[in-house]
């Protein structure tokens, strides 16, 4: 009876010891995400374990491994790692459907859990851009659609034009038939000018199963458009007897046919003068004929455009230096030297200093010309009558004077005035003599 009954308190000390041994055991385990199709690894921890054993079960309850021993057969299932601290195993070419909650147990009196959470992340598909075509002419409406499938959680799509992203779009996502993953489209509407013509349209889909690598879709846009024309003249302030290049710049797709010129609405009138090189209109030696307007006209495939320009052939600035020498009644000489030029601002000036802007051998037009003589002659004219009033004033002078000879000589005032007279009477005595 005494043995009986130092048995039983023997048998519950031992248990009180493991009880007291394995409230210090506890498993630890940690949530796992993975892509799908990657491998996923289950790891269970106990700090203070003693040789009690550890089991991995799926989320339908049915055990994996159970210590190192495998219960289930699958062979994407492997063990890492088995030792009385830690239970590891690996679920290779995981599917959506191996995602759901995992449980490590360790069998102590009672048993313990631990829950991991297995993630599995749904890849989309590579985007398809639907909508686009190629040519498209300048204004149309342009509506390019961008569709992935099967990413889970829902991807994110964005649209770029090269680098510029674009805000304006309507987005939609919509569940697949697995009731897991998702089907995400995009779309964008605009209108289309020639500055898109070559621009890539891009669609981005982001998803943080790409690893920071977004999957991409692009479509690179050719836009038709009517020519656009500029001319751009060799020197802005032609003047006469100079050569003019009058260049078309003309840009469209298709390419422009070769430019058409044209003067004051009809054909060129000169066309030994006026020479068409490529798009450029070379003109010899420019003359006041050339003044008008000339047109250059593109044309393409998708219409035709054409530019003006108005030519005004200014003067050339000239001087003259014409030198005249007057005769006279006396050994006087004039020398005039008379400058005309045909700028705005003529003047005349005693000065032999040539327009450095002038054509060397190159003479003014006719009526600058033939003002310069008219003032010539004016100016001699006058000179020419200056001289000769001097010339006869300066013989007035002495014809008087011989007359008063007489009334020098007299002593008194009596005598001066009969020598006078008696001189006038000499002199109507030799007058009528001579006649």
């Amino acid at each position: 009876m005494i043995w009986k009954r130092s048995a039983v308190l023997r048998f519950y000390s031992v248990c009180g010891l493991l009880l007291q041994g394995s409230q210090g055991q506890f498993p630890l385990t940690q949530n796992v995400t993975v892509v799908e199709g990657g491998t996923a690894i289950l790891t269970c921890r106990v700090d203070q374990n003693d040789n009690t054993s550890l089991q991995w079960s799926n989320p339908a309850q049915q055990t994996l491994y159970f210590d190192d021993k495998k219960a289930l057969r699958d062979n994407r299932i492997e063990l890492v790692r088995a030792s009385w601290h830690e239970l590891s195993i690996s679920v290779s070419d995981v599917s959506l459907s191996d995602e759901g909650q995992y449980t490590c147990s360790l069998f102590t009196m009672p048993v313990k859990t631990s829950k991991a959470y297995l993630t599995v992340l749904g890849v989309p598909e590579k985007p398809q851009i639907s909508g686009f075509s190629s040519p498209v002419m300048e204004g149309d409406l342009m509506q390019l659609t961008c569709k992935t499938s099967g990413s889970k959680p829902a991807a994110d799509i964005r649209w770029f034009k090269n680098d510029k992203e674009i805000k304006d779009v309507k987005y939609l996502k919509e569940e697949d038939a697995n009731r897991k993953t998702f089907t995400v489209s995009s779309t964008l509407d605009f209108r289309v000018d020639r500055s898109d013509d070559g621009v890539a349209v891009i669609c981005r889909v982001d998803h943080e199963s790409l690893n920071a690598t977004p999957q991409v879709a692009m479509q690179v846009l050719e836009i038709h458009y009517t020519p656009s024309v500029k001319i751009i003249p060799s020197t802005p302030f032609p003047q006469e007897g100079q050569p003019l290049i009058l260049t078309c710049e003309s840009k469209g797709k298709p390419l422009p046919e070769p430019v058409l010129w044209t003067k004051d609405g009809g054909e060129l009138p000169d066309p030994d003068r006026m020479v068409v090189s490529g798009r450029e209109l070379n003109i010899l030696f420019l003359n006041k004929t050339d003044n008008g307007t000339y047109r250059c006209e593109a044309t393409n495939t998708i219409g035709q455009s054409s530019a003006e320009y108005v030519l005004i052939v200014h003067d050339v600035p000239n001087t003259l230096l014409p030198t005249t020498t007057i005769p006279s009644l006396t050994t006087a000489t004039v020398t005039t030297t008379v400058a005309i030029t045909t700028s705005p601002t003529t003047s005349a000036a005693t000065s032999s200093i040539r327009d450095p802007n002038a054509l060397a051998g190159q003479n003014g037009p006719d009526h600058a010309l033939i003002g310069g003589i008219v003032a010539v002659v004016v100016f001699v004219t006058l000179c020419s009558i200056f001289l000769l009033g001097r010339y006869l004033a300066r013989h007035k002078g002495t014809y008087l004077t011989n007359e008063a000879k007489g009334a020098e000589d007299a002593p008194d005032a009596d005598t001066a005035i009969i020598n006078a007279e008696g001189s006038q009477v000499n002199a109507e005595e030799k007058k009528e003599y001579f006649i």
